[in-house]
């Protein structure tokens, strides 16, 4: 008989322990509708019998379940927005989700200028667009890409997204068939792992150190797959303060990498949210900057100006450029217009170079504010990450533990932090957990912190 529960579960039965990965937080896709995360908290003080009885409505399906696809299995539900709604609990300081700080932003300015739009542009701005996104965008990306070092890129080959999560979206579709391998970092973005599972692609690590992913692993990786007969599409990989880990790829590392996918004809998927947020110094070349032909760049507003307007792009090899933005295309039909020209009179009405130079010195400062309190606070065996921008410091506990069940502890205690099995294809427990600091104030990060210590210190002590 089939397991009730879905394919990527490790569950075979109701009472098998919880997966690490579906099953977060009890992921209300394994419960029916008016089953809610809170209803199953609660569930732990209930009879024997009640426990049971949602076990069994959980575990019939219903009629339609048959007619899902095969890929519908492969879907999860990200562990960062499974906290989301947890994090927003009174009194909780949540050092779970990596959010830009927007409050530094100009928002008056904004909504006059949002305004002017529609009423002086609105039959444009309202209207359908062009599948690619329009020009002026395209153009002022080049130049966002000529700060971040790409100093060839062309508005031709740039193709408008619904920030970089539709980028790895569409590349996905486009090289991906079901039982293709896909080479990420480990650890590396838990919406790219939901995405590339849903495809049906087989995940496979490769391995980092501080100074970010390993060459040598990364051409042994690919040797052991290819000799057992395996296609490998891409390597996905975030070389700036990677998320969830905060490490940075090492400049002499960075042609290494290109050069080893390329002689395995390999393309990399290069996603780069982060790139301008370093809090000292220039960006480092990114891995695009002098491989035009093997190198898919993903870009973002998300985190240089604002999430909610859902704009990123695609810098596409010249020679891909069609496929990709066809499929874009396909799905989105055109981003939205309005959204792209309010981006596009904050590039050239706004200083944004001088906000960047804002949020650097803000994460910068909380950045410090993190790193000063797991020094005070932290329990002798924990280590941690020390990064030189972005939004996440990554935190390792002794081995042995799983951080996911202190989650639940840490919630208990005041405090939310996301676990780090999250950030990994694997279904094994983790000893490790992600910290983001991005949008929270310095005297809230060094509270949280010291919530969370003693959860850990009691975790370390039972081993």
């Amino acid at each position: 008989m089939d397991s009730p529960f879905p394919r990527c579960c490790a569950r075979t039965s109701p009472q098998a322990p919880i997966c690490n990965r579906c099953c977060f937080l009890g992921n209300p896709r394994l419960y029916p509708v008016g089953v809610s995360h809170e209803t199953i908290d609660a569930a732990g003080t209930l009879p024997a019998e009640a426990i049971d009885a949602i076990e069994r409505a959980a575990t019939s399906a219903h009629r339609h379940e048959e007619l899902f696809s095969d890929r519908a299995a492969n879907i999860r539900q990200s562990a960062v927005r499974d906290v989301f709604d947890i994090s927003m609990r009174p009194g909780l300081v949540s050092l779970a989700g990596g959010s830009p700080y927007l409050q530094s932003l100009p928002l008056e300015r904004l909504g006059a200028t949002a305004a002017r739009i529609i009423a002086e542009d609105g039959l444009t701005a309202l209207q359908y667009g062009t599948g690619q996104g329009t020009l002026e965008l395209r153009t002022q990306i080049c130049d966002v890409m000529a700060a971040e070092g790409i100093m060839d890129a062309l508005p031709q080959n740039v193709v408008i997204t619904a920030g970089s999560q539709s980028a790895q979206d569409v590349a996905t579709k486009v090289f991906c068939n079901p039982g293709d391998v896909v080479l990420v970092e480990d650890p590396t973005y838990v919406g790219a792992l939901n995405t590339f599972e849903s495809y049906q692609v087989q995940v496979e690590t490769v391995g980092m150190d501080e100074s970010g992913l390993v060459p040598e692993l990364l051409e042994a990786k690919i040797a052991a797959l290819q000799l057992s007969g395996k296609s490998i599409k891409f390597l996905y990989t975030i070389p700036n303060f990677n998320n969830p880990s905060g490490i940075t790829l090492a400049k002499e590392r960075r042609q290494q990498v290109v050069d080893i996918c390329r002689k395995a004809n390999i393309l990399v998927l290069e996603d780069n949210p982060y790139g301008l947020l370093r809090y000292s110094g220039e960006p480092l070349p990114p891995l695009r900057a002098d491989n035009a032909d093997d190198v898919i760049y993903m870009g973002s507003f998300s985190k240089i100006f604002a999430p909610g307007l859902r704009i990123g792009w695609a810098l596409v090899p010249e020679h891909l450029q069609r496929r990709y933005y066809l499929a874009a295309e396909s799905v989105t039909l055109c981003p939205p217009t309005l959204n792209q020209m309010l981006v596009s009179a904050y590039l050239r009405d706004y200083d944004w170079k001088g906000q960047i130079e804002t949020y650097r010195s803000l994460y910068a400062e909380r950045c410090q504010a993190m790193l000063a309190a797991l020094k005070e606070f932290m329990p002798a065996g924990t280590t941690w990450t020390t990064p030189e921008g972005g939004f996440f410091v990554w935190v390792t506990l002794p081995e042995g533990l799983d951080t996911y069940p202190l989650l639940h502890k840490a919630i208990d205690a005041g405090v939310v932090f996301i676990p780090g099995a999250a950030f990994t294809p694997s279904d094994e427990p983790s000893n490790k957990l992600r910290l983001a600091f991005s949008a929270v104030p310095p005297e809230a990060i060094t509270e949280g912190v010291r919530r969370l210590a003693p959860v850990l210190q009691e975790a370390i002590a039972a081993l």
